[in-house]
């Protein structure tokens, strides 16, 4: 079954139609990889379970730090697992400037979730990639469907310059706040809360609860300044507490109210063809940039150029269409 250190492909296709956690793990690793020879088995893999994709309801989760996203997630996890959904995580960390690493602890915040036989949880770390999510979820999450799970949620690292990211390979975008609302509502982006199709208060509970109701009422109105929603469906803001496993029920209500409507009116299938087609276009540009930055002589000549433009002997611009202009004549 294996060639030198990597399985076939065959391997990890069936394994993971069968269901197979361990084999769905190797999997999502082997498309993480860097490594050439396994982006090559990587794609044959992915093209081996497509077919099989397609199905799950994807549902992108982010919010304001401290908001809870990994403690709501095991909760209404819990709850959808108990009803005998499979559900599939995709956490992400983010990863250090610095050092480069990831904490990956997601598994260890989600203790109880992720002994749980209908669930898989895999973090994943963002990479330094811009949308809060990492390079391969799009790759991920297909896997994951192809493994049979119905739910699939991508956790996103947070609020960020582009979180909005999550939005192009989801079905539905929930955005979880706190309750003090004045503080936050100042600080939210508006391309955050246009995009959310639910906005969760979560803990909401104890003497937090007069706060979110403020707070259910003050995203309300900031929701009404919004375009409708190409999809039909009016954006919601409702209470929960994680803690408390309190509006749980309610939240998956109007999951489930959007997973039909949007079936029925054909948004769904409309959404998910754009989706295909961005991603299409986002890895032209990734393979670009790739292409241009491991040119075996571009490497010198952006030193080279860097020093021209520091010292004003050419503007950035000018140094920028040289570069192309040598990268697309091939010398």
């Amino acid at each position: 079954m294996r060639t030198a250190k990597r399985f076939l492909p065959e391997f990890y296709t069936e394994g993971i139609r069968n269901g197979n956690r361990m084999i769905l793990s190797k999997a999502i690793t082997l498309i993480e990889s860097t490594l050439e020879e396994d982006y090559h088995l990587a794609q044959q893999v992915i093209a081996g379970c497509l077919p099989y994709t397609g199905n799950s309801f994807r549902i992108g989760i982010t919010g304001v730090p401290g908001a809870g996203k990994s403690t709501f997630i095991e909760a209404f996890g819990t709850l959808l697992a108990e009803e005998n959904h499979k559900i599939a995580v995709l956490a992400i960390d983010p990863t250090s400037g610095v050092s480069g690493g990831s904490i990956l602890g997601d598994k260890t915040r989600m203790q109880e979730l992720s002994m749980h036989p209908n669930v898989f949880i895999r973090p994943s770390p963002a990479g330094g990639s811009l949308g809060g999510v990492a390079r391969k979820t799009r790759e991920s999450l297909l896997l994951c469907e192809a493994a049979g799970y119905e739910i699939v949620f991508v956790e996103t690292v947070g609020v960020g310059q582009s979180e909005t990211t999550v939005n192009g390979m989801t079905d539905f975008f929930l955005l979880l706040m706190l309750p003090n609302a004045g503080d936050e509502l100042q600080g939210i982006k508006k391309g955050i809360m246009e995009y959310a199709d639910l906005i969760l208060i979560n803990k909401s509970d104890g003497e937090l609860l007069p706060k979110a109701r403020m707070a259910k009422t003050m995203y309300s109105q900031a929701l009404r300044l919004f375009n409708p929603s190409e999809s039909g469906w009016t954006p919601k803001v409702t209470l929960c507490s994680s803690l408390e496993k309190t509006g749980l029920k309610e939240v998956w209500e109007m999951l489930s109210s959007y997973q039909a409507l949007t079936k029925e009116n054909g948004y769904r299938e409309i959404n998910r063809n754009e989706q295909l087609l961005r991603w299409m276009e986002e890895n032209i540009h990734e393979k670009l940039n790739d292409a241009f930055y491991h040119h075996p002589d571009i490497a010198e000549k952006i030193r080279d150029f860097k020093q021209k433009v520091i010292q004003r002997e050419i503007s950035p611009l000018k140094a920028s269409d040289e570069l192309i202009r040598y990268f697309l004549s091939g010398r």
